[in-house]
């Protein structure tokens, strides 16, 4: 390996500094910088980066990134092993435990740094992620399965299918779970997916991730598979279901509804809320707290019924104030099947979006209407613009979340080409994607 390997990422002032010290990637450094000393390890670097920076990861497993200048002095201070990412030994099977299946799609629960280019990357096996968190041989037998190493933002209606069909297998092979290491930007959109494929589940089909990757000090990874995994093992109800943080701490894992399940911060670890709706359970201790009688009962004798076709021409569009209604036209010269229309409040668009409108309808595209509000319910007979949109032919949709109608619509469309059979199977509730009223208490409590 040449020198240049042996240094990766670094170049300019950086990499002359480390070649004075004789130091290695891997190797315990100190660095004294205006009478400040920092001691670590010397780890690579993004090959993007500046040219005047080190990067060491410190004793608390935080890195950091110290800028060299002539006055700054690196020394040697131990040598050191380079990093590597080898993978921990099986452990031993207890043949008394529940037999899980946990099939990867990637996304940060799947993931470590790539020192090349200073990003996360998926990497992980899924048995890497048995392997590293040794408390998952205490709740279950383990099967695991890379299906894909895709970023959530990657995956589209054709994964959810090889999803579907992938559960439906290792529910057909004996499995009394099955947990989907999934990324964590459109896992509200998978789950609901799922919930609408697999239906008349036998056992639970439980999706997690993680918004930080294993290799932080703060990473929810571990504390959410270990959740995930409980609730495939041991939870009373047969539904999909998406296992994350309850709080920032790691006290508590909740469980949500596949279609009734929103990511609604950037980066807290308890990014995902149940959205008008009750939380199926919580898990604490690896026990299961059901918060709700409402749920379908697991019975592993009940016989799967697996729909996994989507049809990607549905579109959803979010009206904002002077909003083209050439958007709307543009779907249906394009031969789009359906519309979600995420309007104001109620359910509300401008009137000068109806023509556009009531062209999509006389042109057989479905078109539903969801509200930009995350908590409550549309109601389009209130106010006079929500009954001319309901004129129209614009179908309201209760409390349903706009990702999981879109979800809905396009495997609507996967089902049945008929349009008003399209639109009948709309306003069913098909997996708990709406409620027929919003009950204060319900509401009060999901937004907890």
């Amino acid at each position: 390996m040449s020198e240049e390997e042996e240094l990766s990422g670094y170049k300019g002032e950086a990499l002359v500094a480390i070649r004075k010290a004789e130091a290695e990637i891997g190797d315990l450094i100190r660095i004294t910088r205006n009478s400040q000393i920092y001691e670590g390890i010397l780890i690579p670097r993004s090959e993007y980066g500046d040219e005047k920076h080190v990067v060491m990861k410190l004793k608390s497993g935080y890195n950091i990134g110290i800028r060299i200048t002539p006055s700054t002095k690196i020394e040697k201070i131990g040598k050191g092993a380079k990093p590597t990412f080898a993978a921990a030994p099986p452990l031993e099977r207890n043949p008394e435990l529940p037999k899980i299946s946990i099939i990867s799609t990637g996304g940060t629960i799947a993931s470590r740094v790539d020192y090349r280019t200073g990003a996360v990357r998926p990497a992980l096996t899924a048995n890497d992620l048995y392997s590293v968190v040794p408390e998952l041989a205490n709740i279950a037998q383990m099967d695991t399965q890379i299906l894909f190493s895709l970023f959530s933002e990657n995956i589209t209606a054709k994964h959810w299918a090889e999803m579907a069909k992938a559960v439906s297998k290792k529910i057909s092979e004996g499995v009394e779970g099955v947990v989907i290491a999934h990324g964590t930007d459109t896992m509200g959109y998978t789950a609901a997916a799922l919930s609408f494929a697999l239906q008349s589940l036998p056992v639970p089909v439980i999706l997690v991730g993680s918004q930080r990757s294993a290799d932080r000090p703060s990473s929810d990874a571990a504390t959410n598979l270990i959740g995930a995994v409980t609730a495939a093992a041991k939870a009373p109800f047969a539904e999909t279901a998406v296992a994350m943080h309850e709080t920032p701490s790691d006290t508590s894992i909740v469980l949500h509804r596949g279609t009734k399940v929103r990511k609604c911060h950037t980066s807290r670890r308890d990014t995902f809320k149940s959205v008008n709706a009750t939380p199926l359970a919580r898990i604490q201790n690896q026990k299961i707290i059901m918060l709700t009688d409402e749920y379908r009962k697991r019975d592993p004798s009940r016989k799967l019924v697996l729909k996994p076709k989507f049809n990607k021409k549905v579109a959803l569009l979010k009206f904002h104030p002077d909003m083209n209604p050439s958007m709307i036209d543009w779907c249906v010269e394009k031969e789009y099947k359906g519309i979600i229309i995420e309007g104001t409040g109620l359910g509300h668009v401008g009137s000068y979006s109806f023509e556009a409108l009531r062209n999509a309808v006389q042109q057989n595209v479905v078109v539903g209407m969801t509200s930009q509000c995350i908590w409550g319910r549309i109601n389009m007979n209130v106010y006079d613009q929500g009954r001319d949109l309901l004129a129209l032919g614009v179908i309201p949709l209760e409390d349903m979340l706009p990702e999981t109608a879109t979800v809905k619509l396009m495997w609507i469309f996967g089902q049945t080409q008929d349009v008003e059979e399209a639109k009948k199977m709309l306003k069913i509730n098909i997996a708990g994607e709406f409620l027929s009223r919003t009950l204060p208490e319900k509401q009060a409590m999901a937004e907890r």
